[in-house]
């Protein structure tokens, strides 16, 4: 039945398989860019015109998530004017950008390598994927974060992008990656963003609510197949999958410090001020530089077991 996947389905496949062999090259004009700079003139723009921000937040969100939508719509009608090829090659190149694992791997790798040279090095590299304040990270917790961010983006950077793609192409995966890209700029609970930024957070937070739970699970099964605890990362699942601020996060970083028997979360600074976390996992060994590899295996092994469940269901259909 493979032969009666909807192009979207191909362009899924061969937008992941684009990502997974080049990633996110620094030349290409990646969509997020895009997004970015028109949410910070929009974020500009709002601020001067409305005195309580709170009424403005909605307004940022739905533009910015509409107008990404619209996009992605536009340059596949445009690339069809053209013919069946040029649309798919279209729909295949939205779908890449949409899927981030080489990327989020590498930088990863990066943090590791870093290390090797210091734990300044290391703390420098760090900051490029983590919004806490990396100034006094220990070595321990320059690994620890790392995996945390690798564990939550294998949500909203792989699981969740792969199944808006599947439900609905490039103009779904569009709009999802608008709203975590809004959340990851906006989406701060302080003084600064909370009123421009709390309908970002709360689209963000309804999004990944399914794809959180459904990692999870994914990263349960991937201990398996990567030869780490799977049982102790149900476990710790099923204990500490609520030990977060946020309705989502816990989910997968529960599942890779189950895998790992290292413990996550805590207290760290943002923007200078302290913010209290539970901890998730046990702290039954330090975290070391090795586990960051560990932790990319269980990033690829559930993307690829996304693929295949997307694949099945496809094929069933």
């Amino acid at each position: 039945m493979i032969h009666w996947f909807p192009p979207h389905i191909w362009a899924l496949l061969a937008g992941l398989l684009l990502d997974v062999i080049v990633g996110d090259p620094e030349w290409f004009p990646h969509p997020v860019r895009g997004m970015g700079l028109f949410i910070r003139w929009m974020e500009t723009l709002l601020r001067k015109r409305f005195r309580n921000l709170r009424f403005a937040a909605p307004i940022l969100t739905a533009s910015t998530v509409l107008l990404s939508m619209l996009f992605a719509a536009l340059s596949i009608r445009l690339a069809g004017l053209c013919g069946a090829i040029p649309r798919f090659i279209v729909m295949a190149l939205l779908s890449w950008t949409c899927v981030s694992v080489k990327n989020l791997a590498d930088e990863a790798k990066g943090v590791a390598r870093a290390l090797v040279l210091g734990v300044e090095a290391g703390r420098k590299r760090v900051a490029r994927i983590v919004g806490r304040d990396v100034d006094t990270l220990t070595r321990e917790e320059v690994v620890k974060a790392t995996i945390e961010s690798v564990a939550e983006n294998t949500t909203d950077g792989v699981i969740a992008p792969l199944l808006f793609l599947a439900l609905g192409g490039p103009i779904a995966g569009f709009g999802f990656k608008a709203a975590s890209t809004l959340d990851s700029m906006v989406g701060y609970m302080n003084d600064k963003y909370r009123d421009i930024g709390w309908s970002s957070a709360r689209l963000d937070d309804l999004l990944n609510w399914i794809p959180a739970r459904l990692t999870a699970a994914l990263m349960c099964t991937a201990a398996f197949m990567a030869r780490l605890d799977a049982r102790n990362a149900r476990r710790v699942v099923k204990r500490d999958h609520a030990n977060h601020s946020s309705p989502n996060c816990a989910w997968s970083e529960s599942a890779a410090a189950g895998a790992l028997h290292i413990q996550l979360g805590g207290t760290h600074m943002y923007f200078g001020k302290p913010v209290y976390k539970p901890t998730i996992g046990d702290d039954d060994r330090a975290p070391e530089p090795g586990d960051i590899g560990a932790a990319n295996g269980l990033l690829y092994w559930s993307a690829a077991l996304m693929t295949t469940l997307i694949i099945i269901i496809w094929g069933i259909l």
